[in-house]
């Protein structure tokens, strides 16, 4: 893995497709930053307020890349971004003209990204894939780290655009790496999050001081920096959403299919179960630290 620091020209006229709680978070710290944004959403709920901002609002896909340099996407699965680039009526791809790079930072799979850059070769679009690490506070300050994939100059044409939105662009190989990348980052996160709320909710049971326990192991060597933020939303009960459940269940789904099988990720298998009942129970648009509540004696 290799960090990036080439800069090249500014990128100017710059489209969004989808606008949930990144991509409108994206869109806001584009506007700010002074480019010419058109931006496209499957409902209209999250377009008003970026239209007040100054972008404007294209009805569809390929309407909405007309014209652009580079065209974002930030969708919820791989279904979601065929359709969104692909489809025959509507899709961005044929909206695009040869010189514009499209770029996906959704969390899809390895496979599904190879196949749409296959299919970008073939209209001469040049693609990177650049899935992000971090949740909305990071979207918010434009403090994302980019995990992308793809060929070395398009990245270096995109890099100033890149460090408008993140603060590190990590470059870890050709297209599907950067998938790989992004779904091994949440299977990490979501077995510190179903440990963690286990270990929580044995401390609960138990009537120990949960919060002296919790802080006397943010001194040892075995806490990560993450805990800090997991345990204390898991603790008071504040489970608004930053990364829902559905979301990391379906992460885990995606890398299970990467690993072959449950039988060679067991560990992965069994916090996706984690996920896969909490979803089950009503908590899918919750925050993913609300499994926690699985494990509680009170439940």
């Amino acid at each position: 893995m290799s960090s990036v620091i080439v800069s090249e020209k500014k990128m100017s006229h710059i489209t969004v497709l989808g606008l949930g709680a990144m991509g409108s978070r994206m869109s806001a710290q584009l506007l700010a930053a002074g480019h010419k944004l058109t931006v496209w959403n499957r409902s209209p709920h999250a377009v008003q307020a970026l239209i007040d901002a100054g972008a404007h609002h294209a009805a569809s896909p390929a309407e909405a890349a007309s014209g652009a340099e580079v065209v974002i996407a930030m969708l919820r699965d791989d279904e979601a971004s065929r359709q969104v680039w692909l489809d025959a009526n509507t899709g961005a791809l044929a909206g695009m003209v040869p010189t514009a790079i499209a770029i996906d930072s959704s969390t899809l799979t390895p496979g599904w990204v190879r196949e749409l850059g296959r299919r970008m070769q073939e209209r001469g679009i040049s693609f990177l894939e650049a899935p992000v690490s971090g949740s909305r506070a990071q979207a918010d300050a434009g403090q994302l780290t980019y995990l992308v994939g793809g060929d070395a100059p398009t990245l270096a044409r995109c890099l100033p655009l890149l460090q408008t939105l993140g603060s590190r662009v990590e470059h870890v190989g050709a297209l599907g790496h950067g998938a790989l990348a992004k779904l091994a980052t949440n299977a990490m996160l979501g077995i510190q999050v179903t440990g963690l709320a286990e270990v929580i909710a044995m401390l609960e049971r138990q009537q120990a001081n949960t919060s002296e326990v919790l802080n006397a192991m943010a001194k040892t060597s075995v806490w990560a920096p993450v805990f800090t933020y997991l345990s204390s939303t898991m603790v008071q009960r504040q489970f608004a959403p930053q990364f829902p459940v559905e979301l990391m269940e379906k992460d885990f789904g995606y890398t299970l299919r990467e690993a072959g099988s449950n039988a060679n990720a067991p560990t992965l298998a069994a916090a996706h179960a984690v996920f896969q009942r909490a979803r089950a129970q009503g908590l899918g648009l919750e925050n993913m630290t609300s499994v926690v509540q699985l494990f509680r004696a009170e439940k």
